[in-house]
């Protein structure tokens, strides 16, 4: 599989969902037909397409006062955080050049992450008619896709560090009743944010032939 690989480091949202669209139009003109963007965002909920706005608990005078930026987007799913402690991969993926088929991806995902998390000694696995990543009964990763013109993006969010937790107390995750954990949390030790990226990098170039289409 030959994906391009771009890294915005720590960058506020709404640059990284102007970015995601230029990504998305080179894509689409095939200049390339997959992309990776691999970024860490400022504090920020966002609004999936199936959201419900009684899932976030503060009102949005609360967040303002925090920091904390809202935005109402195109992925699917309901609402979620993201902060500087999460790790965030939006993939730009054609899929009339892979496996064309929605659910297929977003298991896919979910494998990748596994997989990923796995590395840390992280025994991580899906739960039935949920999307997203669990360690035992606590979420760990979460994913939530658009695709137009069968072009991929928004993605999947891992939480790497323990102190960006408590932000998800402002929501009711994935309009659920959960709590959330990270691999810092597990592990019990620092995790370097190049050391996750470099092993998702490998989980993706390992899953080149399930994804690739065939004929």
């Amino acid at each position: 599989m030959q994906f391009r690989t771009f890294d915005l480091g720590l960058i506020d949202f709404k640059s990284a969902w102007d970015f995601q669209k230029e990504i998305f139009a080179r894509v689409k003109n095939n200049e390339f037909n997959a992309a990776l963007i691999f970024c860490r965002h400022y504090p920020v909920i966002t609004l999936g397409r199936g959201a419900d706005i009684r899932n976030i608990l503060v009102s949005e005078k609360e967040l303002a006062a925090k920091g904390i930026n809202l935005y109402e987007i195109e992925r699917g799913g309901d609402v979620t955080y993201h902060g500087p402690g999460q790790l965030v991969i939006y993939p730009i993926f054609n899929l009339n050049f892979f496996v064309k088929d929605i659910h297929f991806f977003l298991r896919k995902l979910e494998e990748i992450a596994i997989l990923t998390l796995s590395e840390f000694d992280i025994q991580a696995q899906r739960r039935f008619g949920l999307t997203g990543v669990w360690v035992e009964n606590k979420k760990i990763a979460s994913i939530g896709i658009a695709i137009r013109n069968w072009i991929t993006f928004h993605g999947l969010a891992i939480n790497i560090q323990h102190e960006d937790l408590a932000s998800f107390s402002l929501i009711r995750a994935c309009g659920m009743d959960i709590m959330m954990t990270s691999i810092e949390t597990i592990a019990g030790r620092k995790i370097s944010f190049e050391q996750v990226k470099e092993t998702l990098t490998r989980s993706w170039q390992n899953a080149e032939s399930s994804l690739t289409r065939v004929g």
